[in-house]
């Protein structure tokens, strides 16, 4: 499949897909997270990724992302393949792209965390982004956000409650964390176009 884009554009110029953008997944169906959380302009936002061009300029497309079973590197044309609507941003802080996108390849690998708990070495999608993006003078571009499972009425869903109940768990709710759908909305991310479904 070749992808195709469908983009905004800036002063009659296309924008196109460029190291370090971000890629967040719309979902088709509700599901346990787009219950929860909210994206850009209400959108089911339930995944992101990190473009990567291996090979330089020149290079093909690829797909940094936190995935079961693990953190991996997948072409672009597979990413979208596997999602459904999918939706370009780029940040628009002073973001230190090489070294951010290198720290994230760093992870590629390490295991996907499906408990979504801070401080360990899983690692979920959105905090791929959230603990690895950094300026040109260190610091984190994206700090952490109170954790919801909580749905449009304050209360926490059924889902979450008894996906932790039968790991022994309490739900972390409160704790420190991220999700895709509020990373699409801070203020340091555009989203510039999206990819048209069922290519």
């Amino acid at each position: 499949m070749v992808a195709m884009w469908i983009s905004l554009s800036l002063a009659g110029q296309e924008l196109l897909p460029r190291e370090g953008d971000l890629l967040f997944c719309c979902s088709d169906t509700a599901n346990a997270i787009t219950a929860v959380t909210s994206g850009v302009g209400e959108m089911p936002i339930d995944h992101v990724g990190i473009v990567h061009r291996v090979g330089g300029d020149e290079g093909p497309l690829f797909v940094i992302e936190a995935v079961k079973p693990c953190v991996r590197l997948v072409a672009l044309d597979e990413f979208l393949d596997e999602n459904g609507q999918v939706i370009l941003a780029r940040v628009n802080a002073d973001l230190d792209v090489e070294s951010s996108v290198t720290q994230c390849l760093g992870m590629v690998g390490r295991p996907y965390d499906d408990l979504y708990l801070p401080g360990d070495s899983a690692i979920y999608c959105s905090e791929l982004v959230q603990m690895n993006y950094i300026d040109t003078s260190g610091k984190l571009i994206f700090g952490t956000i109170p954790m919801s499972f909580h749905d449009a009425s304050g209360s926490i869903t059924e889902y979450w409650k008894d996906f932790y109940s039968s790991r022994g768990m309490r739900v972390p709710e409160g704790e420190p964390g991220t999700n895709p759908g509020e990373l699409s909305r801070r203020p340091q991310v555009t989203i510039l176009g999206k990819y048209p479904k069922g290519l």
